[in-house]
C-alpha cells in the first residue's frame, strides 16, 4: 500500500478511536489520543509534501480519508462543546457557593 494511504489510514483510525472516546466521555483517554495524533500528522507532514505525483485512486482514496476525519473532528467537537458548557455549569455553581459561603462567614 501507498505509505501516505497508510499515513491517513492510521490517521483516520486515530480520529476514528477519538470520537468514540469523546461520545463515552472518556476525556483523558481522548486526549492521549489527541496526542498521538498530533505526533503523526507531524510525520505526514514532510511525507506528504515529498509526494507530488499521486495515482487518481490513491487521491481519491486520501480525499475520501480526509472527508471521514472531517466528520468525525465536528463529531468530537460537539461532544467535547457539550463537555465544556456542562464543566462551565459545574464551575459557575461552585463560584456562587463559594461567594454566599464568604457572605455568610463574614456576617
Amino acid at each position: 500500500m501507498n505509505p501516505v494511504i497508510e499515513n491517513y489510514e492510521f490517521l483516520s483510525d486515530l480520529m476514528g478511536q477519538m470520537r468514540a472516546a469523546a461520545a463515552q466521555g472518556q476525556w483523558d483517554h481522548l486526549m492521549d489520543l489527541e496526542m498521538q495524533c498530533r505526533q503523526r500528522v507531524e510525520i505526514m507532514k514532510g511525507a506528504d509534501a515529498q509526494t507530488v505525483l499521486v495515482e487518481e485512486d490513491t487521491r481519491k482514496h486520501k480525499a475520501a480519508l480526509i472527508r471521514k476525519m472531517l466528520a468525525d473532528d465536528a463529531v468530537i467537537r460537539s461532544h467535547t462543546q457539550s463537555w465544556m458548557e456542562q464543566l462551565q455549569r459545574v464551575m459557575h455553581t461552585t463560584r456562587q457557593e463559594q461567594q454566599v459561603r464568604r457572605a455568610y462567614a463574614g456576617g
